[in-house]
């Protein structure tokens, strides 16, 4: 008998059954190309039930190493499918443009213009034209990920990119349809993801959201406002996906090891009570006998395990097996993974060196 057995079930997001509840959420790797399937696939063969690529950008104007924004990634997708399909994990591409996070190539939008003293950045107001243009180019790139064989995307509204811009009280300082209000700060979301629907036509294709669970900017989005948020867009999405921080406080975007285990479970249990499509969460989760416990207590029904599962790829098969004492766990430094992202722009463990 596996021990955990309750992260075994499947489960129906979408059109799309998830083998299990192990996920994996979006991550920088730094990876390209087939070393980039190699990453995936190695977690698809360990057992993982579903896996989102890092985020990608949707728009030319701040590109990423991955072209969403033209019919050239698609070969990409297809070769990435392929090589995963055979073992039953699910993948979605999460979609997003930066905003003032980081420098983008061309001209640096936002909802507002207000300064991120963390990436030393002024933006310009987006005006009207250009939402339009990028409503359009997320649809676009979901259209993109369909066609490529991918199984959904995650639209990303937190972290302090541009979506999140908008949905923040703080950094969203319009007078327009898109300001003011929270109708009004979620309208560009809404846009986005009903533009996704539209642009795709599929039943079987899921459309997920990842939303902070709080962002710790002053004057910002806390938990219940952000309650409020995922209530309003529940019925428009698969998913509703949790993680705290923002690129405008970088040093709570990513937990060290001196924060407690299941660090944003306080936050994420204030949105989670009231959600009644299936939800993610994340947040120094490390081990499979904590992640059953939070899908047992039913404040979450899926528990991304990003750092356990770049220690070791195979943690789902080991405890399948009921060998759950041969899991090389995670220390949880950061030293390896964002350390060597940061430092070097490639992704790696400090107890897993292959």
């Amino acid at each position: 008998m596996a021990l955990y057995d309750n992260l075994f079930e499947p489960i129906k997001v979408g059109g799309v059954t998830i083998p299990n509840r192990v996920v994996r959420s979006a991550h920088g790797t730094g990876l390209l190309g087939d070393e980039l399937i190699a990453y995936h696939e190695a977690r698809a063969k360990g057992g993982v039930g579903m896996s989102t690529l890092e985020a990608v950008s949707v728009h030319a104007g701040s590109p990423t190493g991955l072209p969403l924004y033209s019919d050239d990634c698609i070969p990409f997708y297809e070769k990435l499918t392929k090589r995963i399909a055979p073992h039953g994990m699910k993948l979605f591409q999460q979609l997003y443009h930066p905003g003032a996070s980081y420098a983008a190539s061309l001209e640096t939008w936002s909802a507002s213009a207000i300064p991120n003293p963390m990436a030393n950045i002024m933006p310009m107001e987006m005006t009207k034209a250009q939402i339009d243009e990028l409503v359009a180019s997320f649809a676009s790139a979901a259209r993109r990920c369909r066609d490529g064989g991918m199984d959904g995307v995650d639209v990303h509204a937190s972290s302090g990119y541009l979506i999140h811009e908008f949905l923040s009280t703080a950094l969203n300082q319009r007078t327009d349809e898109y300001g003011g209000s929270r109708a009004n700060r979620m309208r560009f979301l809404l846009e986005v993801v009903a533009a996704i629907r539209a642009e795709v036509n599929d039943d079987n294709f899921v459309v997920g959201v990842r939303i902070p669970n709080e962002d710790y900017v002053p004057g910002g989005l806390t938990a219940e406002e952000n309650a409020a948020i995922a209530k309003a867009v529940e019925p428009h999405v698969d998913y509703v996906s949790l993680h705290m921080g923002a690129y405008w406080r970088f040093h709570r975007l990513i937990s060290p090891s001196d924060d407690p285990l299941g660090v944003e479970m306080p936050a994420n249990k204030v949105i989670t009570k009231d959600i009644k499509k299936p939800t993610i969460v994340v947040g120094r989760i490390m081990t499979l006998d904590h992640a059953s416990s939070i899908v047992a207590s039913g404040a979450a029904d899926m528990v991304s395990m990003v750092r356990a599962l770049i220690a070791d790829p195979e943690l789902v098969n080991k405890a399948r097996a009921g060998q759950e004492h041969k899991i090389r766990p995670c220390v949880g430094s950061n030293m390896g993974c964002v350390g060597q992202l940061m430092a070097r722009g490639k992704l790696r463990c400090v107890v897993n060196i292959a």
